[in-house]
């Protein structure tokens, strides 16, 4: 095969792998722009705000919660890293007190055992609805976090479709300074070999 014509295809090849990445990175962010609107515009309606750094909400907290809490001391919940962090940091600490290291489904067989305890009962009511704002909150988090990895791909792919354009580009420049008599695997020279009798 010619080795202008082989530079060809490969550069034919290169443009078409740079295409396909150029139009991958611009879906994937797409994507993160869609998912990122969505949680952002989920949180900012519930008007979830971080209690100030000196509150008695934070200073109760252990000292990791507070720590991780005090970051966004007075911001409105607006992306993932803030729901999980109130989830984790903030009502989860809560929903160990209330429910004293017991978990909703624990509290609520208890209650079931113990129909006619109204303490218990409401014990039960407060943390099923505190579980249900963890399990929402860290569900936010979880699909931001997927958008920060599809931004991740957006960039990988953008970053791939140069590199395979500034190759190709290189590989079209190479085709026109190949003689065009030249072969990619030009036939081995060697001395004649004697005809088999």
């Amino acid at each position: 095969m010619r080795r202008r014509t082989f530079d060809l295809l490969m550069v034919m090849a290169g443009f078409a792998v740079a295409a396909v990445l150029l139009i991958a990175g611009a879906l994937l962010t797409w994507g993160h722009v869609f998912v990122s609107n969505q949680v952002t515009t989920q949180l900012q309606e519930q008007k979830i705000t971080f209690p100030a750094a000196n509150s008695p909400e934070i200073k109760a907290l252990p000292r990791a919660d507070a720590a991780a809490m005090r970051q966004y001391a007075g911001q409105l919940m607006t992306n993932g890293a803030q729901a999980e962090t109130y989830a984790d940091h903030f009502i989860a600490v809560h929903l160990k007190e209330i429910g004293g290291g017991l978990t909703y489904a624990q509290l609520s067989a208890k209650s079931l055992a113990q129909p006619k305890n109204i303490a218990l009962a409401n014990q039960v009511q407060t943390v099923f609805r505190g579980t249900t704002l963890r399990g929402m909150l860290l569900e936010a988090y979880g699909f931001w976090q997927m958008g920060q990895i599809i931004w991740i791909g957006a960039i990988v792919s953008f970053v791939g479709a140069g590199l395979m354009l500034i190759l190709s580009f290189l590989g079209l420049w190479h085709s026109r300074r190949v003689p065009a008599d030249a072969e990619v695997f030009p036939a081995a020279v060697g001395p004649a070999r004697a005809p088999v009798a």
